[in-house]
């Protein structure tokens, strides 16, 4: 581990959620629900988090295998209380 690593790992965590891509900082709009068949019950959900730029490459990297189940808005998936 290098001295960046340590000072990024001290940083506060962000209070807006940021969306899930690779070195993306963006705020998140998107929830990207989904869940692994071979790993997860049917009923379970897991969530990745997406900005506006990177929510079609996200659900087409999930759908292709199979495992995306809802797309919606952080907004919407807030007020449903759906946290997973």
């Amino acid at each position: 581990m290098n001295l960046a690593d340590l000072s990024a790992a001290s940083q506060p965590s962000p209070t807006t959620p940021q969306c899930s891509a690779k070195g993306c900082r963006a705020d998140a709009v998107w929830v990207l629900a989904w869940n692994n068949p071979k790993l997860h019950t049917p009923e379970r959900r897991k969530t990745w988090l997406a900005c506006d730029e990177h929510r079609e490459h996200l659900s087409q990297f999930l759908g292709v295998r199979g495992f995306l189940k809802d797309v919606v808005t952080l907004a919407e998936w807030d007020s449903a209380g759906e946290q997973g």
